[in-house]
């Protein structure tokens, strides 16, 4: 019973992804819209400051503040 679950899960899984990457339409993006402006693109390190250095400095920060501001009782 236990890996009949899990093959249901597993179709459930791969249904799911296979739906939402069928719906994104990447192809409509190639086409400008009127009014559309972008901005000028990032450079390879702007791109890993904002998406890896940025999030993994948030969480130490997160982090440490929890840490110092627990105010549980230490068992020693």
């Amino acid at each position: 019973m236990d890996k009949k679950n899990a093959m249901r899960a597993g179709a459930v899984a791969a249904g799911t992804t296979l739906m939402m990457l069928l719906m994104s339409s990447p192809a409509l993006a190639l086409i400008r819209d009127d009014g559309d402006d972008p901005g000028p693109g990032l450079s390879v390190i702007d791109t890993v400051g904002l998406y890896v250095v940025a999030p993994i400095v948030l969480f130490l920060v997160i982090a440490g503040l929890v840490m110092v501001l627990d105010k549980s009782k230490k068992q020693v």
